[in-house]
């Protein structure tokens, strides 16, 4: 199979039908070999009935009803799960990611040989309580990853197979799988500018929790990336530095008092001192980091991932 394109979808009934036909139109103009998984994410109208009826006339369309709404992320990764073609290429159900950009897709990935390649709305119709967040998101995450993407949130992406099929998408994190899709081995990620259409049904599902969730998930990717199989790297030097500089200071005040003592000179007892509970807090917290890293190795070394490790070709 060539194609597989995956679509979460979220209370999109009207959109649906134009959307599946327009995939349809392009894939047999060009005549690749492909199905169409539409995720139903717990949606509250008559998304599934509509999804029933696609199937029933077009054998390619295939569809999956969660019980109740799980997410974006949730949705892509049972996509992923289920997806068959050489060419994995996500999109949104709601008709803003335009169809005719899958043939060009399928060639950065097929001929230039990217592992993914990220589309970016250069001219986006999206209301500027969108807009504004997004180009934070963006920002950060190209600070925080060193990918050079204008629009990591974009949901029309393509991906080889293998891609997909080695990154876990959770929480909030189908805004970084760049950012996964790098850890996972896969340095090669283009970007192309695509068509962004304003919405033509119903109304955009972002808002403030989107928001915050983004940028913590953006946190958490980042130090998983970095300290998620060695936790102690991170807080070990962190506690240990806290340890150190406490006992410093700790010491610095008792020498202190030790010596006016000797010279028979009146000062504060050391319990009365600011400096003696920062010295006190220091050493604690320090102890406690270093603690946390242990506790975190340990862990690690009972993951189910600990010697999980991606094999790119075998003699």
């Amino acid at each position: 199979m060539d194609i597989s394109v995956v679509i979460p979808s979220f209370n999109e009934s009207e959109s649906l039908p134009e959307l599946c036909a327009w995939i349809d139109k392009v894939m047999q103009t060009h005549s690749f070999k492909y199905e169409v998984i539409v995720i139903d994410d717990g949606s509250t109208d008559n998304t599934w009935s509509v999804l029933r009826e696609l199937s029933a006339s077009n054998k390619s369309i295939k569809g999956l009803k969660f019980r109740r709404n799980y997410g974006k992320s949730a949705a892509l990764n049972r996509g992923f799960e289920k997806a068959q073609g050489d060419v994995v290429i996500t999109m949104d159900a709601d008709l803003q990611d335009s169809p005719n950009e899958i043939l060009e897709l399928y060639r950065m990935i097929t001929e230039d040989g990217f592992d993914m390649v990220s589309g970016w709305k250069q001219k986006r119709y999206d209301p500027i309580t969108k807009t504004i967040p997004t180009k934070l998101y963006n920002w950060a995450a190209r600070k925080a990853s060193g990918i050079y993407l204008h629009d990591f949130n974009c949901g029309l992406k393509a991906y080889k197979k293998v891609v997909v099929k080695s990154v876990e998408v959770y929480g909030e994190m189908h805004r970084y799988i760049p950012m996964l899709a790098k850890r996972a081995g896969f340095p090669k990620i283009g970007e192309k500018v695509v068509e962004h259409q304003a919405r033509k049904y119903g109304m955009t599902k972002f808002g403030l929790e989107r928001f915050v969730n983004g940028f913590l998930d953006l946190m958490t990717v980042t130090f998983l990336s970095s300290f998620g199989k060695k936790p102690m790297h991170f807080f070990g030097v962190l506690g240990t530095l806290m340890f150190i500089l406490g006992f410093i200071f700790f010491t610095y005040i008792g020498g202190a008092k030790l010596y006016y003592m000797c010279m028979e000179v009146k000062a504060k007892n050391i319990a009365e001192m600011s400096g003696f509970y920062i010295a006190l807090t220091s050493m604690i917290m320090g102890l406690q980091l270093f603690l946390a890293g242990f506790i975190g190795e340990m862990l690690s070394r009972q993951a189910h991932d600990r010697n999980l490790y991606h094999i790119a070709e075998e003699l």
